[in-house]
């Protein structure tokens, strides 16, 4: 059983900063990829971005690109994500998930955190 706890989420002005942190424990192997959600009130929950636990291989939202970056230290067990110039549309319950990576961009993400919370106020 793979465990995710997030952290690192809280309240801040528009145009500023935060970096949220994954934990990871338990199995997981080389083949795994690591992604990062979210859900704002009354919207469905979408990708932002995925970084594979082995190599270099990233991916982000058009929403986030240039904006967000995702990154993984193996050796802590902790993938983070960066998160600059934040606007208020970025407000939302940000997940952390892994699962196994099946092929291009399709990945079975079979476990996920509780969720961090992020509020962008204007």
């Amino acid at each position: 059983q793979v465990q995710l706890v997030e952290s690192g989420g809280g309240l801040v002005q528009a145009g500023g900063s935060l970096r949220l942190s994954c934990a990871v424990s338990g199995r997981i192997f080389s083949s795994y990829e690591m992604g990062w959600f979210r859900q704002a009130p009354g919207k469905e929950r979408e990708f932002v971005a995925r970084i594979k636990w082995t190599g270099s291989s990233t991916n982000y939202a058009d929403s986030v690109k240039g904006r967000f970056t995702i990154s993984r230290d193996n050796a802590k067990n902790t993938v983070y994500l960066q998160m600059n110039s934040l606007k208020p549309e970025d407000t939302a319950v940000y997940y952390c998930a892994a699962g196994p990576w099946l092929g291009g961009t399709d990945t079975a993400y079979d476990y996920w955190g509780q969720g961090t919370q992020v509020t962008v106020s204007s």
